[in-house]
C-alpha cells in the first residue's frame, strides 16, 4: 500500500500542483476520505519517503480532536446512563414505582448510580412513595447525540464547556492530530522508482551507473550505535580511588601474587601463628604445591625470633615457632602481604644490600642521619608512598552480602618520625577527596599496627556515624626485623572496593581492615553483591550504569 499511496500523492500533484488538505485524499483500498488520525499517520509515512528523495515538500497543520472511551462507545450504542434509568421506570400514575433496589436489578449498579442523579437533575424522574417514576413522556438524550457527533467528526459544535464535561465524565479523551499541505519538490516526478543506494560492480561493468539515480547521503544522520564494551562499576570506582592516590603522589605497588606463603601473609606482619585468621574456615590453603620456597634466611631468623622470644623492645608471643605453618601456601587474605614485600625491598639499602627489583623507583628524596661527630650520613633509607587495589580471598559462605573473593584498597606511607597526628591529618585529606568531610577516630586493635584507629564518618541522612576505614602505624616488631632504622615509621590503612560501588553515597561506606563485606543499600540499584560480581551480573546494567564521581 505504501507505494500505491506515494503514487496517489504524485499523480494528484501532477494534476493540481498542490494538495491543500491531505484529509481530502482517499487512501487506496478505502472508500472514505482519510479524515482519521490513523489515516494521517499512514499518509505521513508516504510523505516522508517522498521528501527524502526531494520529490515533494509539505507543511504540517496541528489539530485537536476527541475520541470516545469504552464507556462513551457504550453510550453511543445503548444510550446514556440517565436515559436508560428513565426508560426503565413507569410513567407517573400508570404503574407501580420502582424502588432503587429494583432499579439496580434492571439496569445494573453503575447505570443506576450514575443515571439517577443526572435524571433527577434533568427533571426526567421523580419520587413517588418509596419508589421512582417518570415525570416526562419523552426525552432528548443529548449526551448520546453529542457522543455520536464526536465519534463521526472528532469534534463537537456545542462548544468547549460540553467537551470539558464529557472529559470529566471520562466519556471522551483529547488527542492531538495533524494534516498536511503538499507541494512539488525540486526532484518531482510521477515515477516512484527508488534511487540506487550502492554502486555495484555490475553497474560499473555495464555502464548503468551513468544513467542511474543515486540517493543522496545524509552526512548529518547519526550512525548505528556500536556494540562496544562497557566498564564494570567496580572498575569505575577503582579508577576514581586510583586517581586520588596518584594525585596525592603515591606509586602503585605490584600486586600480581595471588598466592602467598603464610610467612609473608602473616608472619612478616607480626600476626601470631595461633591467630584465628589462619584457620581453615577463614583461609584457602593450596593442596598442590603445599609449601613455599624459603625466604631470605637471616630475615626469616629475625622474624621467627621476635615471634617466639621477642626483640626490638618487644617480648614477642612466647609461643613455639612452626616452620610448617610459616611455609604453607595460601590465597592471600589481604594485599598487606604485598605491602610487606615492598617494605622489605625498601629496607634493602638500610641493610647494606643492593636494591631488589623495582623498590627503588617507589622511593622519594634522600634521607640522612647524624653520626656521633655530627656529620650527615646516608643510612640508605628513602621515604615512600605506596598504594594497591587488588583481589583478596576469604573462605566465606557466599550470600547476598558476602563473597569469597573481593577487593582491598590499601595505602602505605613510610618516613622518619611520623606520628599519630600525621596519620590522622593524612586520613582527613584522603577521605575528604572521597567526599567524606566529617570524620572522627576511635582506638582499635590490629596485630601488626600499634596504635590502630578505626575511622568513622557522620552521615546526615542516616543521622549517625558510620565506619569508613581502619588504619594504624606498623609495629616495630614488623619494621625493624626488615632492617629499617628505629626512627622510621610506616602508616598503613585499608578499605574495600565493593562497598563504595554498592552504596549510593561514598559517605555511606563501612570499610575496615578486617575486610567486612558490603551490607548497605545500593549505589547502582544493587542490594545483592552476587549481582555485582559473578555469573549473575547484568550486562545491560553494566552498559547503563552511571559514571562514578566522588
Amino acid at each position: 500500500m505504501a507505494e500505491s499511496l506515494q503514487q496517489l500523492v504524485l499523480d494528484t500533484l501532477d494534476v493540481k500542483s498542490t494538495i491543500d488538505d491531505t484529509r481530502l485524499l482517499t487512501i487506496p483500498g478505502q472508500s472514505q476520505p482519510a479524515a482519521s488520525h490513523e489515516d494521517q499517520i499512514t499518509i505521513l509515512g508516504a510523505l516522508n519517503s517522498l521528501l527524502s528523495r526531494e520529490m515533494i515538500v509539505y507543511e504540517t497543520h496541528e489539530i485537536s480532536s476527541h475520541a470516545l472511551t469504552a464507556e462513551g462507545s457504550q453510550i453511543v450504542n445503548e444510550g446514556s446512563h440517565e436515559a436508560r434509568v428513565w426508560a426503565a421506570l413507569p410513567e407517573k400514575g400508570q404503574g407501580s414505582p420502582l424502588t432503587p433496589i429494583q432499579l439496580k436489578k434492571q439496569v445494573g449498579d453503575e447505570t443506576a448510580k450514575v443515571g439517577q442523579g443526572r435524571a433527577f437533575k434533568n427533571g426526567w424522574i421523580g419520587k413517588e412513595g418509596d419508589g421512582l417514576v417518570k415525570l416526562t413522556a419523552t426525552i432528548q438524550d443529548v449526551t448520546q447525540i453529542d457522543l455520536q457527533e464526536i465519534a463521526s467528526t472528532g469534534m463537537l459544535k456545542a462548544g468547549e464547556k460540553t467537551l470539558a464535561d464529557l472529559r470529566k465524565r471520562k466519556l471522551i479523551v483529547q488527542r492531538k492530530g495533524q494534516w498536511f499541505t503538499v507541494r512539488k519538490g525540486s526532484s518531482f516526478s510521477t515515477s516512484t522508482a527508488k534511487p540506487e543506494t550502492d554502486l555495484t560492480v555490475d553497474m560499473l561493468t555495464s555502464g548503468a551507473w551513468k544513467t542511474s539515480k543515486f540517493k543522496k547521503y545524509n552526512f548529518d544522520a547519526e550512525g548505528t550505535p556500536t556494540e562496544g564494551g562497557a566498564l564494570h562499576p567496580l572498575l569505575k570506582v577503582r579508577e576514581e580511588i586510583r586517581n586520588i592516590f596518584l594525585e596525592m603522589g603515591f606509586a602503585e605497588m605490584p600486586t600480581s601474587s595471588f598466592v602467598e606463603s603464610g610467612f609473608w601473609c602473616f608472619d612478616a606482619l607480626f600476626v601470631p601463628q595461633q591467630h584465628p585468621a589462619r584457620d581453615l574456615q577463614d583461609t584457602f590453603y593450596l593442596s598442590d604445591p603445599k609449601e613455599a620456597l624459603p625466604p631470605e634466611p637471616e630475615y626469616y631468623k629475625r622474624v621467627s625470633m621476635v615471634h617466639e622470644h621477642g626483640g626490638f623492645g618487644s617480648t614477642g608471643y612466647r609461643a613455639p615457632w612452626s616452620h610448617a605453618e610459616s611455609s604453607k601456601l595460601l590465597l592471600r587474605t589481604h594485599t598487606t602481604a604485598s605491602s610487606a614485600h615492598m617494605l622489605y625491598k625498601l629496607a634493602a639499602k638500610c641493610r647494606g644490600e643492593k636494591v631488589v627489583g623495582d623498590a627503588d623507583e617507589f622511593a622519594h628524596g634522600v634521607s640522612t642521619t647524624d653520626d656521633a661527630e655530627g656529620k650527615e650520613q646516608d643510612d640508605g633509607f628513602r621515604p615512600a608512598k605506596l598504594f594497591s587495589i587488588d583481589r583478596v580471598f576469604r573462605n566465606e559462605t557466599m550470600d547476598a552480602t558476602h563473597l569469597a573473593e573481593f577487593h582491598q584498597v590499601e595505602g602505605v606511607v613510610a618516613d622518619r618520625n611520623l606520628t599519630l597526628a600525621d596519620l590522622i591529618g593524612f586520613m582527613r585529606v584522603f577521605f575528604n577527596k572521597m567526599g567524606i568531610e566529617k570524620v572522627r577516630f576511635k582506638p582499635a586493635y590490629n596485630p601488626y599496627t600499634e596504635p590502630s584507629l578505626e575511622i568513622f564518618a557522620f552521615h546526615p541522612m542516616l543521622d549517625r556515624w558510620v565506619e569508613v576505614g581502619n588504619s594504624g602505624m606498623f609495629r616495630p616488631e614488623m619494621l625493624e626485623p626488615m632492617g629499617f632504622p628505629k626512627d622510621v615509621r610506616v602508616h598503613g590503612w585499608g578499605l574495600s572496593l565493593e562497598r563504595p560501588t554498592m552504596i549510593r553515597q561514598v559517605i555511606l561506606c563501612a570499610f575496615s581492615m578486617d575486610y567486612d563485606q558490603p551490607r548497605l543499600s545500593s549505589r547502582y540499584g544493587i542490594n545483592n553483591i552476587r549481582t555485582l560480581v559473578g555469573h549473575k551480573v547484568s550486562i545491560e546494567g553494566i552498559e547503563s550504569s552511571p559514571a562514578v564521581m566522588f
